[in-house]
């Protein structure tokens, strides 16, 4: 494992481990240790020799990385000595996203600006199928949630719902949500990997209609107050920004862009994928939100005084 003391790399550990499997994780441990049970090699990928203390043959490397520093030396360093290599994409690599229930044969971004996650995801693919060829799974996963999530998009809708005053929500007509839960993308790559799944998979869960995601999300909150809902130029002239942020409405996408939490799932079943209904994992978000702090900063959404200006200046 390439990695695995992170959000999502611990979660693919964790699971490898109760499936029995024997697990080494090459990290620096910055971000904290190793789950109980797994081998922790310490080292930084961006200096020489990194891969000098994982020597010999592997069953099977789990790369999550993007950026080619670090991408292209562990292909140079494992590739040869690797029965089976899981690279973690992401959706973001497609060109359009205007085709509902478009699979993995959609077009890609072209890889111009290794600052860009986009491009350099891509980049990644096609230097890893390069090195791998028939021994490659690429797992392009959609909007990845569940407790613990570091990027705070999801969970905002949750925490949002927790607080009583009037909600401000995005005009919801054409559009929609597509997540997967961290424990379900951590056990699909954990038994693609023992099965020897190769290819390319959108790693993706049900999409689901934006505006019946708000009405699972505050039922699960137990709320039952006030949706104000603005349209796009609204929202957009009081600087409130797509997605994910600072100042934004997370899972908020422009409408041309909703084929985004619309890709196909349809090889990520037949891969042996499945996912958990999304009120489970709303339950579980919610619980980790007030674990963390309803009103705690946060890295995505907008603060309750951001919020309260907006809906007055819409009055």
């Amino acid at each position: 494992m390439l990695g695995g003391t992170g959000w999502l790399g611990r979660s693919i550990v964790e699971d490898l481990l109760e499936a029995g499997t024997e697990v080494t994780c090459l990290a620096r441990g910055e971000s904290g240790e190793a789950p109980e049970g797994a081998h922790l090699v310490r080292a930084d990928r961006l200096m020489p020799g990194a891969y000098d203390q994982v020597p010999g043959e592997w069953d099977e490397v789990i790369e999550l990385s993007y950026e080619p520093q670090l991408v292209e030396p562990a292909l140079d360093s494992l590739a040869d000595r690797a029965k089976h290599w899981t690279l973690v994409s992401t959706v973001s690599v497609y060109a359009e996203n205007d085709q509902p229930d478009a699979d993995e044969s959609a077009a890609l971004v072209e890889p111009l600006d290794m600052a860009e996650y986009a491009d350099a995801k891509v980049a990644a693919e096609r230097s890893s199928a390069a090195r791998l060829g028939s021994r490659l799974l690429i797992g392009r996963p959609g909007l990845i949630v569940g407790a613990g999530d570091p990027s705070d998009r999801f969970g905002y809708w949750p925490a949002r719902f927790s607080r009583r005053s009037p909600t401000l929500v995005p005009t919801t007509e054409g559009r929609f949500v597509q997540v997967i839960d961290v424990s379900d993308l951590a056990a699909w790559i954990g038994q693609a990997g023992r099965a020897g799944h190769t290819g390319t998979v959108n790693a993706v869960g049900e999409t689901i209609p934006l505006a019946d995601f708000f009405r699972r999300a505050s039922s699960a909150a137990g709320y039952s107050g006030e949706l104000v809902e603005l349209d796009d130029d609204a929202l957009l002239s009081q600087d409130v920004r797509y997605w994910a942020g600072p100042r934004s409405l997370p899972l908020w996408l422009p409408v041309a862009d909703a084929a985004f939490a619309q890709r196909s799932a349809h090889a990520f079943h037949e891969s042996g994928g499945t996912t958990r209904p999304l009120d489970e994992t709303l339950k579980s978000v919610l619980a980790d939100e007030h674990y963390r702090g309803i009103g705690r900063p946060r890295r995505s959404g907008l603060s309750a005084t951001e919020e309260e200006a907006v809906l007055l200046s819409a009055r």
